[in-house]
C-alpha cells in the first residue's frame, strides 16, 4: 500500500514554504511526497488562455513562471525529501522538467491527467527507467488504451490511478467503480487520486482494491491555491494514513468463515442453554412462552433446538429459571 501526499502548487512559489511542507508531511506517516515541476517557457506560452483568478498573475504563463524553482533548489528539495524518509516524486510538465528532476534524483514519476496523450513526454520519462504512475482523470478508455499500449511497447513499469478532474470532487463523481475496471482492463497495479478533501474517500478506495492513494495536502485551508478546497489538512492526512493502513492490513488477512474453532471457548461462554421462566409441574406441556435462554451453553438443551421440545410434557417438576435438560423431557432426540 502506497500513500502519496501531493504538494502541487500549495507552496505558492515560496521555497521556504515548500520545505515547511516537506517537514509537515514527514510527520503523517505517508510513503511519498509529490511535487509538480514547472518550466513555463518549456510547457506553456503567453497564449495559454486559462487565467489564475485568485492571484495577481496576468496569465497562466506568468503563474507557471512564479511556480518555478532552479536546478539547485530542486536538488535541495529532493535531498530534504529523502532526508526525512519520504520517496521523492514529481509530475513533470515538459521534457526539460524531466532533465531537472533526473539531476535532482527523483525516484518516481507521476504523469498528470493532461499529459496522458503527450507521448513525447512519456517517452522521455520511460527512458529514465523509473516507475511511472498515470492519472486517468481526463482520459477515455480509448485514449488510455493507446497510452497503455505505448507504455507496454516500451517496457515501462507503470500503474494507473482513477482520478476525477473536478475540484473538490463530489461523491457522485468519485468513480470508485473504475478501480475494478482499470484492473481488469489493463492488468497493472491501480490506485486512486483523490480530490474530495474527505478522509473517507481514500479509505473506501483501498477497500475496493486501490494499491496507491494520492491526495493533495494543505497546511491551512485559508491559504490561496488552486487545490486548497480539494486538499486534506496535515491532521486529516494522519487519519487517512491510519485508516488505509488498517484496511490494507485487513485485506491481506482474509477471515475463513468456514472455520470458527478459534471461538470455541467464547462460544461456550456467550451461547445459551434453554431454561424455564416459571415454576412448572410434572406433566406440563411446554410452550414457547415457558422458555428462556440463559448463559452458558452446555447446562441445558441448546437454545437452537427450542422447537423440538415445544408441545412435549416434562417428566419432573421444574423451578423458575431451572435449565431445561434432556432428562426433563419425555422424548428428546
Amino acid at each position: 500500500m502506497t500513500t502519496i501526499a501531493e504538494i502541487g502548487q500549495a507552496h505558492n512559489g515560496s521555497l521556504e514554504l515548500l520545505h515547511k511542507y516537506i517537514d509537515a508531511v514527514a510527520s503523517t506517516g505517508v510513503n511519498a511526497i509529490k511535487f509538480q515541476t514547472h518550466i513555463a517557457n518549456a510547457e506553456s506560452s503567453i497564449h495559454e488562455p486559462f487565467r489564475v483568478k485568485f492571484s495577481d498573475d496576468k496569465t497562466r504563463f506568468d503563474y507557471w513562471k512564479r511556480m518555478e524553482f532552479t536546478q539547485a533548489e530542486w536538488i535541495e528539495i529532493g535531498a530534504h525529501t529523502k532526508r526525512v524518509g519520504l520517496q521523492f516524486m514529481s509530475s513533470p510538465f515538459s521534457n526539460a522538467a524531466v532533465d531537472i528532476l533526473e539531476k535532482a534524483g527523483v525516484e518516481q514519476y507521476k504523469v498528470g491527467s493532461g499529459e496522458v496523450n503527450n507521448f513525447l513526454l512519456l517517452k522521455k520519462i520511460i527512458d529514465t527507467k523509473k516507475t511511472i504512475i498515470i492519472s486517468s482523470g481526463m482520459s477515455s478508455y480509448d485514449e488510455l488504451d493507446r497510452t497503455v499500449a505505448f507504455l507496454k511497447e516500451h517496457n515501462a513499469h507503470f500503474s494507473i490511478l482513477q482520478c476525477t478532474t473536478s475540484y473538490p470532487t463530489q461523491p457522485e463523481n468519485f468513480g470508485l467503480n473504475v478501480l475494478a475496471e482499470l484492473k481488469e482492463r489493463y492488468d497493472v497495479p491501480v490506485g486512486f487520486s483523490d480530490h474530495s478533501a474527505k478522509v473517507s474517500t481514500g479509505i473506501a478506495a483501498v477497500a475496493l482494491g486501490a494499491q496507491i492513494i494520492e491526495f493533495h495536502v494543505v497546511l491551512d485551508r485559508n491559504q490561496f491555491g488552486p487545490d486548497v478546497t480539494s486538499s486534506l489538512t496535515i491532521e486529516e492526512t494522519k487519519q487517512l494514513v491510519e485508516g488505509v493502513s488498517a484496511i490494507s492490513e485487513a485485506l491481506q488477512h482474509p477471515v475463513n468463515k468456514k472455520d470458527n474453532s478459534a471461538f470455541s471457548e467464547l462460544k461456550q461462554i456467550f451461547e445459551k442453554s434453554l431454561a424455564v421462566n416459571k415454576t412448572l409441574k410434572k406433566g406440563h406441556i411446554l410452550s414457547f412462552d415457558d422458555l428462556e435462554a440463559k448463559k452458558p451453553k452446555g447446562y441445558g438443551i441448546d437454545a437452537i433446538h427450542f422447537e423440538k421440545i415445544i408441545g412435549q410434557p416434562i417428566i419432573k417438576d421444574l423451578n423458575q429459571w431451572d435449565f431445561l435438560t434432556e432428562d426433563a423431557i419425555n422424548e428428546y432426540e
